[in-house]
This record gives structure tokens, C-alpha cells and sequence, in this order.
């Protein structure tokens, strides 16, 4: 069974860092996309950041030059590194990966998978 297991998060004072990371274990053929979504109290969960397996990236504004995403292929891993954290960046953080994996009864298929989520919060 595919799993993403994610580290990091906390509580973080304003203009702080917090670095996040996700791993993926199981049986699987190819992890294709990977990203970091965020969900605040009362609002719809966004994007935050996504990585293809090439290394290309996509960032959602409000996080450009303050939020870096890399992965590590070896370790079918990927990381958010946070600077400069503002109060708005405070949200649970979900990790998320596109991956190509046998299913139980035939078949390839490609899904979907989340981690637990991690909590972010900075404070002023």
C-alpha cells in the first residue's frame, strides 16, 4: 500500500523558517507530480507549490521567492523549505504526489495520494 508520511511543521514566529518533508513508501512503479497544499481554518484548501519528476516547479504567488520546493528522487522524497513566514502562511500542510502503482485485482492506474497533513502556525 502506498503511503506519504510527512515531517516538519510547527510553531514559528513571523520572518521565521520551517522546512517540510514528505516520503513516499510502498510498492509503486513512478511518482510522477509532486506538491505541498495547504488548507487554513475556513477556507478551501490551495495550492502551494508543485514539482515534476524532471525538477520543473509552479508556485502560487503568495509564495514566490519565500518558499522553495525540491524533491529527491532516490528517496522518493520532497521538501518545502519556508522563509520569510508571514501569519497568512499559517494552515495544516498536505503533502501530495501523483503516483503509478499495480492494483490489487490488474492493472496499472495512476492516483492521487496524501499525507497526513503537518500543522504550520506563525505568530506575529
Amino acid at each position: 500500500q502506498v503511503q506519504l508520511v510527512e515531517s516538519g511543521g510547527g510553531l514559528v514566529q513571523a520572518g521565521g523558517s520551517l522546512r517540510l518533508s514528505c516520503a513516499a513508501s510502498g510498492r509503486f512503479f513512478r511518482i510522477n507530480d509532486m506538491g505541498w497544499y495547504r488548507q487554513a481554518p475556513g477556507k478551501q484548501r490551495e495550492l502551494v507549490a508543485t514539482i515534476t519528476s524532471g525538477g520543473d516547479t509552479n508556485y502560487a504567488d503568495s509564495v514566490k521567492g519565500r518558499f522553495t520546493t525540491s524533491r529527491d528522487n532516490a528517496k522518493n522524497s520532497v521538501h518545502l523549505q519556508m522563509n520569510s513566514l508571514k501569519p497568512e502562511d499559517t494552515a495544516v500542510y498536505y503533502c501530495n504526489a501523483r503516483i503509478t502503482a499495480a492494483q490489487p485485482m490488474g492493472g496499472i492506474r495512476t492516483t492521487d495520494y496524501w499525507g497526513q497533513g503537518t500543522q504550520v502556525t506563525v505568530y506575529s
